[in-house]
């Protein structure tokens, strides 16, 4: 047996258990589209969890899960005829084809941003849009949003030209920030914020980093020292809300060294 021919025996394998499920338990035999939605939205979250601890076993795990929940989906459509995990293949298979013209077709391309710009493009005649921001979600995350935002105009050619250019824009940005903390005003010190913010995502787009797995990287390592500084608390049996703020740095700062 080829390993394509093991890899459709496995996909096949799991279509018939979904189907079993969906036929004779009780759980499965409920569920619909709504119910699905946000046990998908905390697959797809587990398994950036786990890309971002570079655990390629539980990266596997969670991509079953995630897989499991497009066959539901697709099994669920089935039931009345509105499509089935054939027909989500098969779109996904023309959309490929249709968005890759410099492999299926006779355009040229130079490099990647080529590629992106046609991809915008393309998009936007496909879906008849009359702006290329109609296709990012509003349910996105803040920071993920304005990073779509960001690359959805570069891809139609709004964009800076040099990364230079970008940082002298959160320059720009912080300073009005300041002038507005000098004000007091809430709602412009918000507003002016929000835009040092953008700034600094569009920044790091030009440094080719995800802001996302940037910010999420200082989570962890933040949370890391913490818990190490909670550890020494209980070490010498001193709450933290008894220790003073230079007890708690010289430990944080050991915790830099671990």
């Amino acid at each position: 047996m080829t390993r394509r021919q093991k890899q459709l025996q496995a996909f096949d394998r799991l279509l018939t258990i979904m189907d079993e499920l969906r036929e004779q338990c009780p759980w499965d035999k409920k569920q619909t589209m709504e119910t699905l939605r946000h046990l998908t939205i905390e697959e797809v979250y587990e398994l950036g969890d786990a890309i971002l601890d570079k655990d390629l076993n539980e990266v596997k795990k969670e991509l079953g899960d995630v897989l499991l929940h497009i066959v539901f989906y697709s099994r669920i459509g089935s039931e009345t005829n509105s499509f089935d995990i054939a027909d989500v293949c098969h779109g996904i298979c023309d959309k490929l084809i249709e968005r890759h013209p410099h492999i299926y077709g006779n355009v040229k391309v130079e490099n990647e941003d080529d590629v992106k710009r046609n991809w915008e493009q393309i998009k936007l005649k496909e879906k008849g849009n009359t702006s290329v921001l109609q296709g990012v979600p509003k349910s996105l995350p803040a920071m993920v949003k304005a990073n779509r935002i960001q690359d959805k105009v570069a891809g139609v050619g709004f964009d800076w030209e040099h990364p230079e250019q970008v940082y002298e824009k959160v320059e720009e940005e912080l300073n009005e920030l300041k002038i507005e903390i000098t004000h007091g005003n809430a709602d412009k010190m918000e507003a002016e914020l929000g835009d040092v913010l953008f700034s600094i995502i569009n920044y790091a787009r030009f440094l080719k980093i995800n802001p996302e797995n940037a910010l999420e990287r200082t989570n962890k390592k933040f949370i890391k020292r913490f818990q190490y500084l909670e550890a020494k608390s209980r070490e010498i049996n001193k709450p933290l809300s008894e220790m003073t703020l230079m007890e708690m740095d010289a430990f944080w700062e050991e915790a830099k060294k671990v």
